[in-house]
């Protein structure tokens, strides 16, 4: 019998509203992530994600107070990133509610942190999000070079995708396996808020190096979107954020179209 496929609601949070933007910039306001997070538990989302996408970037703390109140009213899978560097950020957060954490830019910066945290919390609890954008591979002459069988590569970035780090995506989601990651959290900057479609050629490239659950997250535009991930990769779950805060989509339609095309959620 497989698995059920997970649709999962996304809340990028800033300064204490959730927002969203196009490939990281140009964020707009879209609403109290308390109030989405109880609509989308409601509505029968398989989990919830919360980032807070500055925490790092400004170098503070996740809003624990925030990611309380949403902890307490919703009644599903709840993952939290964002500003987590230590074993006790981390525990922190799950004391105050969390199910998972999900560290990004702490995992590239010192990747022993992936294997405390499943040595402490469990496997089950830790999430590695890979923040992945294409970068053309140069020499020591930053000339582009030729002679692979591609020009360019999946390039992991750090500080809510504002730096790079010269890591390659594919190598790198095989190490946080080894490390002790249970789960990783793939978004694709090249398609993120862009509503073409999730990164196909990118999902399909981590999925097939790697045994742990991948979730795909980056330009989800319509249920079809969802249909097509699910049908030519073996995502485990799909991410998505401005298609549901604006009310374009509500998951039990999602839910039901997939069903219809063959795709088994949890109804």
């Amino acid at each position: 019998m497989p698995l059920s496929k997970r649709i999962i609601p996304c809340l990028d949070v800033d300064n204490g509203r959730v927002v969203k933007g196009i490939r990281f910039r140009g964020v707009k306001d879209a609403g109290d992530p308390v109030e989405l997070a109880r609509k989308y538990s409601d509505q029968g989302a398989d989990e919830l994600v919360f980032l807070d996408i500055t925490a790092s970037k400004q170098d503070r703390e996740i809003m624990k107070s925030i990611v309380k109140k949403v902890a307490s009213v919703i009644d599903i899978p709840f993952t939290v990133g964002g500003g987590i560097r230590t074993l006790s950020d981390a525990r922190q957060i799950l004391l105050n509610g969390a199910d998972k954490v999900s560290i990004n830019t702490a995992s590239v910066k010192n990747p022993n942190l992936v294997t405390d945290l499943m040595k402490i919390f469990g496997r089950q609890c830790v999430v590695v999000a890979i923040d992945v954008k294409r970068n053309f591979r140069v020499d020591e002459k930053n000339t582009v070079t030729s002679g692979h069988d591609k020009d360019f590569y999946f390039e992991v970035m750090i500080y809510g995708g504002s730096k790079g780090t010269a890591i390659d995506a594919i190598q790198w989601a095989k190490k946080v396996e080894e490390l002790g990651a249970g789960e990783i959290l793939l978004t694709s900057i090249d398609a993120d808020g862009t509503k073409n479609g999730y990164d196909i050629e990118l999902t399909n490239a981590i999925c097939n190096n790697v045994r742990i659950p991948v979730i795909a997250s980056g330009g989800c535009g319509s249920s079809e979107h969802m249909f097509e991930v699910f049908n030519k990769t073996d995502v485990d779950a799909v991410l998505a954020a401005s298609i549901f805060h604006y009310d374009n989509l509500k998951l039990d339609k999602v839910k039901r179209y997939l069903a219809e095309k063959g795709i088994q959620t949890r109804l």
